[in-house]
């Protein structure tokens, strides 16, 4: 399987065309990577700290409640304390991705506006 061969040397060609980004774009692009930063850094603080939080009691349960001992295996407890860590990582990371976008787009807004207030 892969990717067909015509296929691929049409994205090898259009990733190898010479074409200059405005100084607009590679601060647009710019500000997008650093947003996506952003949210990878926040959503892996959010990781870390949801799978302390969700450890703690799934593995206390497992210790000290009957039913827990008698139903909850390892791969269980691996998935109760993995699945937390996950959705706080995709949770968080899109919360900033967006918060930043949206930033991103007052500040775009509001300098497009100031230069065609200056230009008129």
């Amino acid at each position: 399987m892969g990717i067909p061969s015509e296929i691929r040397d049409v994205w090898v060609s259009k990733r190898n065309c010479f074409i200059i980004a405005s100084p607009d774009e590679e601060r647009k692009l710019l500000r997008s990577k650093k947003c996506t930063h952003e949210g990878v850094i926040a959503g892996f603080k959010a990781a870390s700290v949801a799978c302390v939080v969700s450890a703690v009691p799934t593995l206390t349960a497992v210790r000290k409640i009957p039913w827990a001992k008698a139903n909850l295996n390892y791969t269980a407890q691996a998935l109760i304390i993995s699945a937390a860590s996950i959705a706080a990582y995709f949770i968080t990371a899109d919360k900033t991705i967006l918060e930043c976008a949206r930033k991103n787009a007052q500040l775009e807004n509001s300098l497009r506006h100031n230069r065609d207030t200056v230009s008129s």
